[in-house]
């Protein structure tokens, strides 16, 4: 006999992307600027502490990390055949052209994520190279998977 519950999860987790694409107008191109503006927001935070201008606050740290993962869960799904243009996309062909590598990259992103939750950085110190190590990798997604408009 099969568990109910194991047949519910595909659909709750179908149900869940399909709400995040309904709740950005039923277009990927703008779920996923929604998303990364919830990202910038959390930088926002977090870049000035790393910077020495902000004092280090762990609580307000740890929020923008755990925004970063939940962004980080779905934001690969958002990258549908067709969805490389419209909506003032940002979204570099190279998306489409090398999959697994932007893929490759995610979840980089994700596990450097992980790491820097799982360290829990209590100073500046202790967060600068795991928060530090996040920031890369969404430079080096940046660099090969956005085009950067003026």
């Amino acid at each position: 006999m099969i568990n109910k519950n194991f047949l519910r999860l595909p659909v709750l987790v179908a149900a869940l992307a399909i709400a995040s694409v309904a709740v950005a107008g039923d277009s990927p191109q703008k779920a996923r600027h929604e998303l990364m503006e919830g990202v910038l927001k959390a930088a926002k935070v977090v870049g000035p502490m790393l910077k020495g201008e902000a004092e280090y606050d762990n609580a307000a740290a740890m929020k923008s990390l755990t925004t970063w993962q939940s962004a980080a869960a779905e934001f690969g799904d958002l990258f549908p055949e067709g969805s490389d243009t419209g909506e003032d996309t940002e979204a570099a062909p190279a998306i489409w052209e090398d999959r697994a590598g932007f893929d490759a990259a995610l979840v980089a992103w994700s596990d450097a994520i992980d790491v820097a939750i799982a360290a829990n950085p209590a100073t500046l110190d202790d967060a600068k190279p795991v928060i530090g190590a996040v920031f890369g990798k969404c430079k080096d997604c940046h660099d090969g998977y956005r085009i950067e408009k003026e």
